[in-house]
């Protein structure tokens, strides 16, 4: 990525960074099972020093926080300030003293090698040009015997609650399908294509596990319309390039797709939940 296509993706989603703080609680709560596998499967305990990349608005760097207790540390980093902005400000909220935000890209960690004890990056690592340089700054980063864990969207068909209006948008902007391993929400949705990233880095005893949990749950199709087009990248940029007229066709085609008999709509993830060992 030249330096040109590096400020669009960060204006980007420095764009994005309100909504994701509106709403932060709805989607770590909906989340919060991916979140405490990933700590359990990296071995985040009490008096870890845990680095969580891609942190985003705080998450699962602050749940990680809670766990490792003032004997430990955390380190959340992200590329987008604004984003950051938030986490600190609920990190100070929920009086979180053992963590620190810094915002750095997540493919050039300067950070001093054998420093922390866990990883973990939750759907953050597909998004990255050169995922392969993020990983291989998470091996020298973590000490000998430290562990990683990854989350990454795993097929589109399991993901309903993000692929149906990709679908649809896809369809009425005649947009292609992303090649495989493309950067994107399934860039590593393809079975083992996290489990070989983890060990082309030099991970061992990598293993991967599918974790399905429900990622919508709206009384009303618009409150959920209104939230995937404003949190899903994706999803925004493209409904940004529909016309007026077409903006409607979406949001009904959308209805139709998604609404349960009462008017509700209830949509299902899943993830792939990788980790390993140094």
């Amino acid at each position: 990525m030249n330096i040109s296509q590096e400020t669009t993706e960060l204006q980007y989603w420095e764009s994005l960074a309100p909504s994701w703080q509106k709403h932060h609680r709805f989607f770590n709560r909906h989340s919060a099972p991916v979140t405490a596998r990933m700590l359990s499967l990296a071995g985040v305990e009490s008096g870890c020093r845990v680095l969580d990349i891609a942190s985003g608005t705080g998450e699962p760097a602050l749940t990680a926080a809670r766990r490792v207790g003032p004997a430990g540390s955390v380190l959340g980093t992200d590329f987008v300030e604004e984003m950051l902005v938030f986490a600190r400000t609920e990190a100070a909220r929920l009086g979180l003293r053992n963590l620190e935000f810094r915002c750095v890209d997540g493919e050039r960690l300067e950070l001093m090698p054998g420093t922390f004890d866990a990883v973990t990056i939750r759907w953050g690592l597909m998004f990255m040009p050169d995922p392969g340089a993020c990983l291989a700054g998470v091996h020298r980063a973590l000490r000998p015997g430290g562990k990683i864990a990854v989350a990454c969207w795993s097929a589109r068909d399991e993901n309903p609650w993000l692929n149906l209006p990709l679908g649809i948008l896809r369809r009425m902007l005649d947009v292609p399908l992303t090649p495989p391993g493309a950067p994107g929400p399934f860039a590593f949705a393809a079975e083992n294509a996290l489990v070989h990233a983890l060990v082309s880095a030099g991970f061992d005893e990598v293993v991967a596990e599918r974790v399905e949990f429900t990622m919508a749950e709206f009384d009303t199709v618009q409150s959920y319309f209104s939230y995937i087009c404003e949190i899903a990248g994706p999803i925004a940029k493209m409904y940004a390039a529909l016309a007026p007229e077409q903006r409607e066709t979406f949001e009904g085609e959308l209805a139709r797709v998604v609404c349960r008999p009462d008017g509700s709509v209830r949509l299902t993830g899943a993830t792939w939940v990788a980790s390993g060992r140094r």
